[in-house]
């Protein structure tokens, strides 16, 4: 593993306690980050939180990342404790199942949108104004290949993705000249617990385009969401980096 050198910087991380979350944090951790992770699952939080400490400083919050008070305050408290927040990986998000369009519930498409993308606009909202003064920041958005080509089935989640991508340009361009920069990362899917909400038929199908024949390792999105997090990325702002094993073509 090439290690970055995130020492004394303080990295915030939404759905922390498993999947890409946790592989970045042991990314970051390992690259001398000191991290906090935000999740909504307070029992795996605590575990994940555990099993990274002995990699170096690490805490957890359960924090509702769609409501803006909790971010509000759950910034505040980072804040608080570390004194600045330097990076932010906006990695929470669900599938929220597969079904055709006209099939899908409101309420699960709602749903969708509120933790894939307007929980990343809360957490910006609320943590942008910090790296601003401080003249510096990376901003690290977890979207999906899925984003760019709109899965069938999967129109909620796409359309969220797909958002994603557009709020990590817009809000790279309004901080281009701050210090702060702002990059999504498109993978193809990885096989984490979000699969637990997909039907077979939807993974055998990601699966069947991806030119590689394999998915994506989450210990290879956290590699390089730690190079996008790092000052070794300074020209690089309101950009989205494939990770998709030939899948993307644009």
């Amino acid at each position: 593993m090439n290690r970055l050198d995130l020492a004394g910087r303080v990295a915030v991380i939404t759905g922390g306690a498993q999947g890409i979350g946790l592989a970045t944090a042991q990314r970051l951790l390992a690259s001398g980050a000191t991290v906090v992770l935000w999740d909504i699952d307070a029992p795996r939080l605590a575990e994940a939180v555990q099993s990274l400490a002995a990699l170096g400083p690490v805490s957890g919050d359960r924090v509702e990342l769609t409501d803006e008070a909790g971010v509000a305050a759950a910034t505040a408290a980072a804040i608080a404790r570390h004194g600045r927040i330097d990076i932010l990986v906006n990695n929470a998000g669900i599938t929220g199942g597969n079904a055709p369009t006209w099939e899908l519930a409101p309420a699960a498409w709602r749903q969708v949108v509120e933790v894939n993308l307007i929980a990343p606009y809360l957490t910006c909202r609320a943590v942008v104004p910090r790296m601003i003064a401080q003249g510096y920041g990376r901003i690290v958005n977890i979207a999906s290949v899925a984003g760019k080509e709109g899965n069938p089935n999967a129109s909620h989640y796409s359309a969220s993705k797909a958002g994603l991508i557009a709020l990590t340009k817009s809000l790279g361009k309004e901080l281009a000249t701050t210090g702060v920069l702002v990059n999504a990362v498109a993978p193809a899917a990885a096989r984490t617990a979000i699969f637990e909400q997909m039907k077979p038929e939807h993974i055998a199908f990601m699966l069947g385009k991806i030119p590689m024949g394999r998915f994506v390792e989450v210990a290879e999105i956290a590699a390089m969401v730690a190079w996008l997090a790092s000052e070794d990325c300074s020209f690089s702002t309101g950009a989205v980096f494939d990770i998709s094993g030939g899948r993307a073509t644009y």
